[in-house]
Protein backbone atom coordinates (compact mmCIF):
# COMPACT_ATOMS: atom_id res chain seq x y z
CA UNK A 1 0.00 0.00 0.00
CA UNK A 2 1.19 3.53 -0.85
CA UNK A 3 2.44 5.70 2.04
CA UNK A 4 -0.46 8.09 3.03
CA UNK A 5 1.86 11.05 3.61
CA UNK A 6 3.31 10.64 0.11
CA UNK A 7 -0.20 10.58 -1.35
CA UNK A 8 -1.10 13.80 0.48
CA UNK A 9 2.08 15.47 -0.73
CA UNK A 10 1.40 14.31 -4.27
CA UNK A 11 -2.13 15.74 -4.01
CA UNK A 12 -0.85 19.19 -3.01
CA UNK A 13 1.76 19.19 -5.74
CA UNK A 14 -0.36 17.90 -8.64
CA UNK A 15 -3.72 19.57 -8.00
CA UNK A 16 -2.44 23.17 -8.39
CA UNK A 17 -0.57 22.12 -11.54
CA UNK A 18 -3.69 20.43 -12.92
CA UNK A 19 -5.80 23.54 -12.45
CA UNK A 20 -3.08 25.89 -13.67
CA UNK A 21 -2.58 27.44 -10.24
CA UNK A 22 0.80 28.79 -9.33
CA UNK A 23 1.96 30.11 -6.04
CA UNK A 24 4.60 32.77 -6.52
CA UNK A 25 7.36 33.03 -4.02
CA UNK A 26 7.03 36.15 -1.88
CA UNK A 27 10.29 37.61 -3.20
CA UNK A 28 9.01 37.31 -6.78
CA UNK A 29 5.75 39.09 -5.92
CA UNK A 30 7.60 41.90 -4.17
CA UNK A 31 10.06 42.22 -7.05
CA UNK A 32 7.32 42.36 -9.69
CA UNK A 33 5.21 44.75 -7.61
CA UNK A 34 8.11 47.08 -6.90
CA UNK A 35 9.05 47.26 -10.59
CA UNK A 36 6.10 49.66 -11.10
CA UNK A 37 7.53 52.10 -8.55
CA UNK A 38 9.95 54.93 -9.16
CA UNK A 39 12.34 53.61 -6.48
CA UNK A 40 12.18 49.80 -6.77
CA UNK A 41 15.25 49.05 -4.63
CA UNK A 42 13.85 51.13 -1.79
CA UNK A 43 10.48 49.45 -2.25
CA UNK A 44 11.95 45.95 -2.00
CA UNK A 45 14.08 46.91 1.00
CA UNK A 46 11.09 48.04 3.07
CA UNK A 47 8.58 45.40 1.98
CA UNK A 48 10.81 42.33 2.15
CA UNK A 49 10.63 42.36 5.97
CA UNK A 50 6.91 41.56 5.94
CA UNK A 51 5.62 37.99 6.36
CA UNK A 52 4.96 35.86 3.25
CA UNK A 53 1.17 36.24 3.54
CA UNK A 54 1.54 40.01 3.13
CA UNK A 55 4.23 39.70 0.49
CA UNK A 56 2.03 37.59 -1.79
CA UNK A 57 -0.92 39.99 -1.84
CA UNK A 58 -0.75 43.21 -3.91
CA UNK A 59 -3.38 44.77 -1.63
CA UNK A 60 -1.51 43.84 1.55
CA UNK A 61 1.76 45.06 0.02
CA UNK A 62 0.18 48.42 -0.80
CA UNK A 63 -1.20 48.69 2.72
CA UNK A 64 2.19 47.74 4.19
CA UNK A 65 3.87 50.40 2.05
CA UNK A 66 1.39 52.98 3.33
CA UNK A 67 2.04 51.99 6.94
CA UNK A 68 5.82 52.16 6.43
CA UNK A 69 5.46 55.56 4.81
CA UNK A 70 3.16 56.96 7.52
CA UNK A 71 5.55 55.78 10.23
CA UNK A 72 8.53 57.26 8.41
CA UNK A 73 6.70 60.57 7.86
CA UNK A 74 5.91 60.70 11.59
CA UNK A 75 9.59 60.07 12.40
CA UNK A 76 10.57 62.92 10.06
CA UNK A 77 8.02 65.19 11.72
CA UNK A 78 9.63 64.45 15.09
CA UNK A 79 13.05 65.08 13.55
CA UNK A 80 11.90 68.51 12.33
CA UNK A 81 10.54 69.33 15.80
CA UNK A 82 13.94 68.52 17.30
CA UNK A 83 15.72 70.58 14.64
CA UNK A 84 13.46 73.57 15.23
CA UNK A 85 14.23 73.43 18.97
CA UNK A 86 18.00 73.24 18.41
CA UNK A 87 20.36 76.16 18.47
CA UNK A 88 22.83 77.69 20.87
CA UNK A 89 21.03 80.95 21.48
CA UNK A 90 17.40 82.15 21.37
CA UNK A 91 17.88 83.96 18.04
CA UNK A 92 19.19 80.80 16.38
CA UNK A 93 16.36 78.70 17.84
CA UNK A 94 13.86 81.30 16.62
CA UNK A 95 15.24 81.14 13.07
CA UNK A 96 15.11 77.33 13.14
CA UNK A 97 11.50 77.38 14.34
CA UNK A 98 10.39 80.13 11.99
CA UNK A 99 8.58 80.41 8.68
CA UNK A 100 9.45 77.53 6.41
CA UNK A 101 10.34 75.07 9.17
CA UNK A 102 7.05 75.70 10.96
CA UNK A 103 5.13 75.42 7.67
CA UNK A 104 7.06 72.28 6.81
CA UNK A 105 6.16 70.71 10.14
CA UNK A 106 2.51 71.58 9.63
CA UNK A 107 2.34 70.17 6.10
CA UNK A 108 4.21 67.05 7.16
CA UNK A 109 1.73 66.48 10.00
CA UNK A 110 -1.05 66.80 7.40
CA UNK A 111 0.83 64.27 5.29
CA UNK A 112 0.96 61.78 8.18
CA UNK A 113 -2.77 62.22 8.73
CA UNK A 114 -3.53 61.66 5.05
CA UNK A 115 -1.38 58.55 4.89
CA UNK A 116 -3.15 57.14 7.95
CA UNK A 117 -6.52 57.88 6.31
CA UNK A 118 -5.40 56.03 3.20
CA UNK A 119 -4.59 52.96 5.33
CA UNK A 120 -8.12 53.14 6.77
CA UNK A 121 -9.56 53.34 3.25
CA UNK A 122 -7.56 50.26 2.26
CA UNK A 123 -9.08 48.36 5.18
CA UNK A 124 -12.61 49.22 4.00
CA UNK A 125 -12.21 48.29 0.33
CA UNK A 126 -14.01 44.96 0.27
CA UNK A 127 -14.05 42.61 -2.70
CA UNK A 128 -12.02 43.43 -5.84
CA UNK A 129 -14.18 44.99 -8.53
CA UNK A 130 -17.03 45.93 -6.19
CA UNK A 131 -18.39 49.45 -5.97
CA UNK A 132 -17.03 49.67 -2.42
CA UNK A 133 -13.57 48.62 -3.62
CA UNK A 134 -13.48 51.32 -6.30
CA UNK A 135 -14.77 54.01 -3.94
CA UNK A 136 -12.28 53.31 -1.17
CA UNK A 137 -9.41 52.81 -3.62
CA UNK A 138 -10.16 56.21 -5.15
CA UNK A 139 -10.18 57.78 -1.68
CA UNK A 140 -6.85 56.14 -0.81
CA UNK A 141 -5.32 57.38 -4.07
CA UNK A 142 -6.53 60.90 -3.30
CA UNK A 143 -5.12 60.88 0.25
CA UNK A 144 -1.72 59.53 -0.82
CA UNK A 145 -1.48 62.06 -3.66
CA UNK A 146 -2.31 64.84 -1.21
CA UNK A 147 0.37 63.56 1.20
CA UNK A 148 2.93 63.71 -1.61
CA UNK A 149 1.83 67.27 -2.43
CA UNK A 150 2.28 68.22 1.26
CA UNK A 151 5.84 66.90 1.19
CA UNK A 152 6.64 68.80 -2.02
CA UNK A 153 5.17 71.96 -0.49
CA UNK A 154 7.49 71.53 2.47
CA UNK A 155 10.51 71.19 0.18
CA UNK A 156 9.51 74.26 -1.84
CA UNK A 157 9.07 76.43 1.26
CA UNK A 158 12.46 75.35 2.64
CA UNK A 159 14.15 76.38 -0.61
CA UNK A 160 12.53 79.82 -0.58
CA UNK A 161 13.11 80.73 3.08
CA UNK A 162 16.61 82.11 3.69
CA UNK A 163 16.15 81.93 7.46
CA UNK A 164 15.95 78.14 7.21
CA UNK A 165 19.47 77.87 5.74
CA UNK A 166 20.92 76.42 8.94
CA UNK A 167 18.54 73.44 8.99
CA UNK A 168 17.57 73.19 5.33
CA UNK A 169 19.91 70.39 4.21
CA UNK A 170 19.18 67.84 6.96
CA UNK A 171 15.43 68.47 6.77
CA UNK A 172 15.45 68.29 2.96
CA UNK A 173 17.29 64.97 3.09
CA UNK A 174 14.62 63.53 5.40
CA UNK A 175 11.72 64.91 3.37
CA UNK A 176 13.14 63.58 0.10
CA UNK A 177 13.47 60.11 1.67
CA UNK A 178 9.85 60.11 2.85
CA UNK A 179 8.69 61.48 -0.52
CA UNK A 180 10.33 58.53 -2.26
CA UNK A 181 8.49 56.12 0.03
CA UNK A 182 5.23 57.99 -0.59
CA UNK A 183 5.76 57.85 -4.34
CA UNK A 184 6.32 54.09 -4.10
CA UNK A 185 3.24 53.60 -1.92
CA UNK A 186 1.13 55.57 -4.40
CA UNK A 187 2.39 53.42 -7.29
CA UNK A 188 1.46 50.24 -5.38
CA UNK A 189 -1.99 51.63 -4.54
CA UNK A 190 -2.52 52.69 -8.17
CA UNK A 191 -1.49 49.20 -9.29
CA UNK A 192 -4.58 47.80 -7.51
CA UNK A 193 -6.71 49.51 -10.16
CA UNK A 194 -5.49 46.95 -12.68
CA UNK A 195 -6.29 43.99 -10.38
CA UNK A 196 -10.08 44.46 -10.24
Amino acid sequence: MENPSRLILLFFVLIPCFFGLTFSAPAEVIHSSCKVTQYPTLCEKYLSVYPPAVQRSPRQLAKAALNVTANRALAVSNFIKRMSASGKDPAERKSHAGGAVRDCLETLNDSVDRLRRSVTEMERMGRYGSRSFKWHLSNAQTWVSAALTDQNTCLDSLLQDKSAAGVRVPIQRQIVAVSQLTSNALALVNRLDSHN
